[in-house]
């Protein structure tokens, strides 16, 4: 399976490599813009993302495979809780899917920054004490208190995308 991932970030491309490890994967990584802010709001907002790089990823390449990897925070729930989300977009050309990770619930001192204007993993790092927590074990690694990190969640937003892939029950 030759796949190319919409990112330079190592925690994306080995959370593609991670989630896809029983389909020997050839992975490849390249530097595609978004289009969305660099703090995404939403699951719309964080989906276009996604989308985004998973088009421009395989429009690029060769790959049999576009993967785009974005994360973001949205508001769902009672009472709105602002929560971690990720999602991951997958196509080859002619179909274009989605899947989501796990979502966490922020904790109120780092939604109030992210609320006004700041970026989730520069507040991390500055409400924990370090250093370039996003290419290491995210957020979702901290709040779990090492449970999970940030490559499994992402390895699982990508093994739902695959899905109508690789098994034959979504038809086409």
């Amino acid at each position: 399976m030759n796949l190319a991932v919409g990112s330079t970030n190592p925690v994306k491309v080995q959370a593609v490599t991670r989630g896809l490890e029983r389909f020997s994967p050839t992975v490849t990584s390249i530097d595609v813009e978004s289009g969305v802010a660099e703090q995404p709001f939403g699951h719309d907002e964080t989906i276009a993302g996604a989308k985004t790089r998973a088009k421009r990823a395989f429009e690029q390449t060769d790959a049999t495979y576009g993967v785009g990897l974005e994360g973001g925070v949205g508001r769902f729930g009672d009472p709105g809780q602002l929560h971690l989300i990720m999602w991951a977009a997958v196509t080859d050309g002619d179909r274009l899917c989605c899947g989501s990770g796990p979502s966490l619930p922020l904790p109120e001192p780092i939604t109030v920054r992210l609320e006004a204007g700041g970026e989730l993993g520069p507040i991390m790092d500055d409400h924990l004490g370090t250093t370039n927590i996003a290419t290491n074990e995210g957020a979702a690694g901290a709040l779990t208190d090492g449970l999970i990190d940030r490559t499994d969640a992402l390895a699982t937003a990508v093994a739902c995308a695959i899905g109508p892939f690789v098994t034959p029950y979504y038809g086409e």
